[in-house]
């Protein structure tokens, strides 16, 4: 099976450049200095980004057509469903660790940027092998059916990230101490050189990136097999990501059934993978099915709200 794109490499290195644009103006002008990211702000960045995706959307619809317009849509919704998951766990990381609202912004850059890199590598090695092994794509539906499953069983169980084995590794390799040094990574103690709790941080949250993407990524490809469309609706979802962290931080326990939600849509794309062969279902079918299951699973939350622990008891 042979893949098509249709990217130029001038489309690539352009949309490569606007990205590192984008994150060295967030960075270095609006973020230079440490400080604690406020509702307003995080929802005037969430706007920004949100409308950056839209308007690209919009380019891509006026230069190659509705139906590339809508892949790229129904994978940047999936991939920004699928991240609200991982801002809860962002909330766990960073509680369990104890660090200040003032460098959560800087980690999230960092650990957002590394995400952006293994994005890529996982983006390209799946086209390349979606190319050459067409089973793969059974495999990768099979595998978003369990997850969905897996994650519609498990909705309720209390997430622990620190307990993944490469994190594990990762703190028994380099020494580290529980204090904060500033904004810094890692501090010179004793003339040793030491990781601090934000490296420690760090280094969790791409553990966990790690994970989230195996499930993100075949999930796009369910909806196109172009990797510039898989690419930029993936990076747009990500971009976006910081912002609507320190937007939902704290409302998170509101959304009681958006994991279920979450889990059909694993489950339709992972049968849609299975199912590729004998029911060919169309693009805008699929938009329409994705979000009108994350749609119900956010009208029921907003409809039954979670009750306090203190007043179920």
């Amino acid at each position: 099976m042979e893949l098509t794109t249709i990217a130029t490499p001038w489309m690539w290195a352009g949309f490569t450049l606007f990205v590192l644009a984008m994150l060295g103006l967030d960075l270095g002008v609006f973020h230079r200095d440490a400080h604690a990211v406020r509702m307003r702000e995080a929802a005037l960045w969430s706007i920004v980004w949100i409308s950056l995706a839209l308007a690209f959307n919009a380019w891509i619809a006026s230069a190659f057509g509705a139906q590339r317009a809508m892949e790229f849509l129904s994978g940047y919704l999936i991939e920004k469903a699928l991240a609200v998951d991982n801002v809860f766990i962002f909330l766990v990381v960073f509680s369990s660790f104890r660090i200040p609202a003032a460098y959560q912004h800087r980690v999230l850059f960092w650990g957002i940027l590394g995400a952006l890199v293994m994005r890529a590598v996982f983006i390209f090695a799946g086209a390349a092998l979606l190319a050459r092994f067409h089973w793969i794509m059974y495999l990768f539906g099979a595998f978003l059916l369990l997850t969905g499953a897996k994650l519609l069983v498990q909705r309720d169980r209390e997430p622990h990230p620190e307990r993944n084995p490469l994190f594990r590794l990762f703190t028994r390799v380099l020494p580290s101490t529980p204090q904060l040094h500033g904004s810094h990574f890692t501090a010179r103690i004793d003339g040793r050189l030491v990781a601090t709790p934000l490296l420690l941080v760090l280094v969790l949250i791409e553990v966990t990136d790690l994970v989230f993407a195996l499930d993100s990524i075949p999930a796009i490809f369910a909806v196109t097999r172009d990797p510039f469309i898989v690419f930029t609706s993936n990076i747009f979802a990500i971009l976006g990501l910081r912002s609507m962290f320190f937007l939902l931080a704290g409302v998170m326990h509101r959304f009681a059934y958006l994991k279920v939600g979450l889990s059909f849509v694993l489950m339709f794309v992972g049968l849609k993978m299975v199912a590729v062969d004998l029911l060919k279902i169309p693009i805008g079918v699929s938009l329409g099915v994705i979000a009108a299951i994350l749609g119900a699973s956010i009208f029921v939350s907003w409809l039954r709200p979670p009750q306090p622990k203190d007043a179920a008891a």
